[in-house]
């Protein structure tokens, strides 16, 4: 997941179009292939074997089209762009012209973001179901379709707002680390966020190699934790056939401090007990597994209440 390119104020959300280049080799030198999302709905149930990388850009930023997208076109390496509809043609955003132009390449997919870009799991039901539906008649009227992708800005949702996009898209995608495989929920797909802190090569390299650590199921199914139930008890519950899980680790950030988290496995169970509350307005918990393969990884971002 990347947002700016070449915006050096913005730290947190850039990338060096450079150290991009550089990744892009990395994923060509480790002979992995670029996944096209056009494939995503008829493969999703009936996947390859072959992992392969795809490449998300969020909100639609000016500095994607101006330094990203030649590079991108050039190489027709594919890729979505998530657009909020309300920036659009502001200053620092892209156009529709422009966005009209990238997606009619057989390359490039744009996704939902919302209307608003907010923290939209703050929004009462109906204020959230106006957004989205706000959205979507924006890229009807643009574009003449909704996209079958969205994301959820900042990655915070909660599970009655994840019930009503059921109805209007296929896949969404969060903000939590980890690789997609047929076992996640179609919406609330991981991907693994790229910029200045968290893009140096040597980790690019690493998190193109993972594989997925794949489970049954999570629970709480809810990601919107309340001051009720914060911090949650946290069950992921595996499949019969798979091997080593008694060498998962994990690692959560409660109480605003990464450490390692306290879990037992029960059978195919994982029961993670966390050590303090999560503090607003986002808490993570990321787990790993040295296999025999290679390193599997998961992780899960909640939305924390405020106090």
């Amino acid at each position: 997941m990347y947002h700016r390119f070449d915006e050096n104020k913005y730290p947190s959300t850039n990338i060096q179009m450079e150290i991009f280049k550089k990744q892009i080799e990395i994923i060509k030198k480790n002979n992995l292939k670029f996944y096209n999302p056009n494939k995503f709905e008829n493969e999703f149930e009936n996947p390859k074997e072959e992992k392969k990388i795809l490449i998300t850009i969020d909100d639609a930023f000016s500095s994607f089209y101006e330094k990203a997208w030649p590079y991108l076109k050039e190489n027709e390496i594919p890729f979505i762009l998530f657009v909020s509809t309300k920036p659009i043609g502001k200053k620092g955003y892209m156009t529709w012209d422009q966005i009209k132009e990238i997606e009619k390449e057989d390359f490039a997919f744009i996704g939902n973001h919302s209307h608003s870009h907010d923290y939209l799991v703050n929004y009462k039901f109906d204020k959230f179901k106006n957004d989205i539906d706000y959205s979507i008649k924006i890229f009807n009227d643009q574009l003449g379709y909704n996209p079958i992708f969205f994301s959820y800005p900042f990655g915070e949702y909660s599970l009655q707002q994840k019930n009503y996009l059921k109805e209007k898209i296929i896949f969404a995608f969060g903000q939590n680390s980890g690789v997609i495989d047929i076992n996640k929920d179609k919406l609330e797909l991981p991907r693994f966020p790229i910029n200045e802190k968290y893009g140096d090569l040597e980790r690019f390299k690493f998190l193109i190699n993972l594989l997925p650590l794949q489970y049954k199921g999570v629970f709480p199914e809810d990601k919107f934790i309340t001051n009720e139930n914060n911090p949650p008890e946290m069950i992921v519950e595996f499949f019969n056939e798979q091997e080593n899980l008694n060498q998962i680790n994990c690692f959560s950030n409660e109480g605003n401090k990464w450490d390692k988290s306290k879990i037992k496995l029960n059978k195919k169970k994982l029961v993670i007990k966390f050590r303090e509350k999560f503090l607003f307005r986002r808490g993570r918990i990321n787990c790993s597994l040295n296999d025999y393969e290679g390193w599997r990884w998961f992780g899960i971002q909640f939305s924390i209440e405020k106090n």
